[in-house]
């Protein structure tokens, strides 16, 4: 394919995209599809001769399509937003075909210092404290994870790091067997995933009546632990936990890190993102006591995947343990009077795209105002259907909504009805919801999800969960559904109590 021929090509797939985009609504959410499906549509063997762009376009609809679960659909709400939009997609192909890696400044001085100053502006929109960014003058500085998960295994990782400095009376061996993390009950799986790359033990703490880590629970898990001869060394905070978007009690839990020298990692890769809404600041109170924090723009600020924004008080407690230096990938430029920062040494993997080109394309054609003005849109809409919950006598609201995910349930103990009534609704497939467990309890979630969502698509979902409820309780009164043996043995007033 020359030039020519990618003009041609490329211009007719950015139809076919935006075609995709406007004809979203009135596609299913969910593929009718059954494990195994592709094997039957492709071909055992890549071709030997090479193929037309047209062959390969005419079989996306009747291949790839046909199995796809469309997360850009209004009608999708199981999951908080994975973002995506025009000017992202727009820089995307230009990071592709630029291809240069910001690994050091000399690699790529552009995307290394687009990157320090993407950074800092959004560390200022989220008035984080000025140690965190590169213009303070300080020590520390942000830099773009891939993911949540890189972020927190960088972050524990290097206070694994830490620990075994501080702790030179021991081997590192006999320090890494009673180094313990702690994270809550009801936290991401990024952080009991890092605990697990990182061989550390971790624990993970009750929450109060309103899914928070709280201070005090985390004090008596260091002194417990601590007369038993363990070190506590890393504190796993949620801002926005992934099942009830609940958030931790950051001014108590930093506090007591602070005293104990437990290096507190903030992951609010959803919540975080509000922050830059004024009225939703409070949120990331505390953030001033931790040692690193994250979000991910790629989830409500429009950069598309993947993009995960990091920050460090100490960039050192990172570039220490994560340093590699061989001849071929020194830098040779550093006579400036900016010292620029080698991300290599900042991030797990070495090959890194140049992510940054990504966010400023979408800070500069959407704006602060903009971005400010989607975050209260979703949440005004997720009000809409909470509304929609409470109106109706049969369900509980299972979690305080502050953000855009609602967490409701059937009324009752049993969680054999809720589980039936969230099949009932994913089986229809005009809608996608996902649940959840909290203390015992099954819940289903409805998450604003796609910035094209309206109030119209709120009102179509809330009919669907209804319509199933109509039905669910009917056939579970008469039990005179072979499918509903499940439920026929609940009493049904348990769904009304």
């Amino acid at each position: 394919m020359d030039t020519d021929e990618f003009r041609r090509c490329g211009t007719d797939m950015v139809n076919y995209v935006a075609d995709y985009f406007d004809t979203l609504r009135s596609r299913p959410v969910m593929p009718y599809v059954q494990h195994g499906f592709l094997k039957k549509l492709i071909p055992e063997k890549a071709p030997h001769k090479a193929e037309s762009y047209e062959d390969v376009k005419k079989d996306l609809e009747d291949v790839v399509l046909k199995g796809v679960l469309h997360w850009r659909s209004p009608h999708f709400h199981a999951f908080v937003p994975l973002a995506s939009s025009f000017p992202a997609l727009i820089a995307d192909m230009l990071v592709g075909a630029l291809s240069s890696m910001p690994i050091t400044w000399s690699a790529n001085p552009s995307g290394t210092e687009l990157e320090v100053a993407m950074m800092d502006w959004l560390g200022q929109m989220l008035k984080l404290p000025e140690e965190f960014l590169f213009s303070s003058g300080g020590k520390g500085g942000g830099v773009i994870q891939m993911t949540a998960d890189d972020s927190a295994t960088v972050a524990i990782i290097a206070a694994r790091a830490r620990a075994v400095r501080e702790h030179g009376d021991m081997t590192p061996g006999q320090t890494l067997d009673k180094l313990v993390a702690y994270t809550s009950a009801e936290a991401h799986t990024c952080i009991k995933k890092a605990a697990q790359l990182a061989l550390v033990n971790i624990r993970l703490l009750p929450t109060d009546e309103n899914f928070s880590l709280r201070g005090q629970t985390l004090a008596a898990a260091i002194k417990e632990d601590k007369n038993k001869g363990f070190i506590p060394f890393f504190l796993g905070a949620s801002v926005g936990t992934t099942s009830t978007i609940a958030v931790d009690n950051l001014c108590e839990l930093g506090k007591i890190c602070e005293q104990e020298n437990v290096w507190m990692h903030i992951d609010a890769a959803y919540a975080g993102s509000a922050a830059i809404c004024p009225e939703f600041r409070y949120l990331i109170n505390g953030v001033e006591y931790s040692t690193s924090f994250c979000l991910n723009p790629h989830k409500w600020l429009h950069v598309n995947l993947l993009c995960s924004a990091m920050w460090i008080k100490d960039r050192e407690l990172i570039t220490e343990p994560f340093n590699v230096d061989p001849v071929y990938l020194r830098n040779h430029n550093l006579n400036g009077d900016v010292k620029m920062p080698d991300y290599r040494h900042w991030t797990i993997q070495l090959s890194r795209p140049f992510t940054s080109l990504k966010l400023w394309f979408v800070l500069r054609m959407y704006g602060v105002q903009q971005l400010q003005e989607r975050i209260r849109k979703d949440v005004k809409l997720a009000k809409q259907f909470e509304a929609l919950v409470r109106n109706d006598h049969r369900f509980e609201i299972v979690a305080q909504v502050v953000l855009g995910v609602v967490c409701f349930k059937l009324k009752g103990k049993n969680n054999d009805v809720n589980e039936e009534l969230l099949k009932r609704i994913n089986d229809d497939r005009r809608i996608y919801l996902t649940p959840s467990t909290s203390k015992g309890v099954f819940y289903l979630r409805f998450c604003i999800a796609v910035y094209t969502t309206d109030s119209k698509d709120v009102s179509f979902a809330w009919n669907i969960v209804q319509e199933q409820t109509d039905v669910l309780l009917g056939l579970h009164v008469n039990g005179i559904d072979e499918k509903t043996k499940k439920i026929d043995k609940v009493d049904a007033t348990e769904c009304f109590q």
